[in-house]
């Protein structure tokens, strides 16, 4: 046999139990998630920042930078509604590389994936109680959502995920704003589909159930840029992008249109410094076009303790072992311009 099954991992209702949320945080959850989709409801016209590392790979260095959000969240918070992302699954272009916390709770050591779901379970539960922030998570496994489904304040749905039909329909079925990200080929009809999927009701199987979904008014688009036949990056975060994307929208019949510009990835071709300007030019767009700024709801960007990447095994403090990071200084530095640009 190609597959060899090694163990049966328990139901996400037996980790809940065995790690379970207080009545307080679970109060905490919605407070957050009311703020969180008022914004993608248009009724906050503060600017969601969804940014953290690219992959949460050491609790307590995600743990410091979160705690460092914390402090600035309380100096912006009449403009910026920060979500961290707390990014346990690690989507791999090949296959290959580090996968995630989930897979790997130890980068050095070899997967175990009941510890790697304990593991992100806490380090979700720890940033809820230490901090209060509701977190950001990929979705790139729609049926282990449940495991995180009573932490989470958004989820986001990858470029190779955005066509598949259990990540849409169960997308449609969460109370989360869910961010559908453009394919990596730029066809920007197969992200709006995906937002359609979600944003509807639907019967399928889930965890082997037969379940019924009422639809997700809060999923939205998110531009990450493309790559064109050559293999070049290629962005679609300017002016003429962002028009074209609000045409689309008023076409559509959409609820709630809006997008969030990922500012890395192929929108930067992965050079992560180009991330401020970026995040500067659209909010250019958005006081230049009126439409634009409704339909902008906020960035991701890809940001940790230290500037760059490291490779698995050099151990350096809060520094990416997957795609290159925003440091922390200039990152601080970043959020406060957006804010005075508000």
């Amino acid at each position: 046999m190609s597959m060899i099954f090694e163990k049966k991992l328990p139901i996400p209702q037996e980790v809940k139990a065995q790690y379970p949320l207080s009545d307080s945080l679970a109060k905490v959850v919605e407070k957050n998630l009311d703020e969180i989709r008022a914004v993608f409801k248009g009724e906050d016209d503060r600017l969601a920042l969804i940014i953290g590392p690219c992959s949460a790979d050491n609790e307590d260095s995600v743990m410091d930078y979160i705690s460092r959000l914390r402090k600035v969240q309380e100096e912006v918070k009449d403009k910026i509604l920060i979500i961290p992302r707390i990014y346990t699954n690690k989507p791999r272009t090949t296959g290959d590389g580090y996968k995630g916390m989930l897979h790997q709770p130890n980068p050095n050591e070899e997967p175990d994936m009941y510890k790697g779901i304990v593991a992100i379970r806490k380090l979700h539960m720890r940033a809820l109680e230490e901090t209060g922030f509701s977190c950001a998570d990929e979705m790139l496994y729609p049926e282990n959502y449940r495991y995180l489904s009573d932490v989470l304040g958004y989820v986001a749905i990858g470029a190779r995920s955005v066509e598949n039909q259990q990540h849409r329909l169960t997308s449609s079925g969460l109370d989360i704003p869910v961010g559908m990200k453009n394919p990596t080929s730029g066809d920007i009809s197969v992200m709006m589909n995906s937002i359609t999927a979600a944003q509807h009701k639907h019967t399928f199987i889930y965890r082997g159930w037969e379940v019924h979904s009422r639809g997700n008014p809060c999923a939205h688009a998110i531009l990450r840029g493309y790559v064109n036949k050559h293999g070049q990056s290629l962005p679609n975060y300017h002016y003429e992008d962002l028009v074209n994307l609000s045409e689309t929208y008023a076409k559509s019949g959409l609820e709630n249109p809006g997008v969030i510009i990922d500012t890395n990835h192929a929108n930067s071709g992965k050079k992560y410094l180009e991330q401020p300007r970026i995040a500067k030019e659209v909010l250019h767009s958005c006081r230049h076009n009126s439409d634009i700024r409704k339909l902008v709801k906020g960035f991701m960007i890809e940001s940790y303790i230290e500037d760059g990447a490291q490779k698995i095994g050099e151990c350096i403090y809060g520094k990416s072992i997957t795609d290159p990071c925003l440091g922390w200084d200039k990152s601080e530095k970043l959020i406060y311009e957006i804010a005075d640009s508000l």
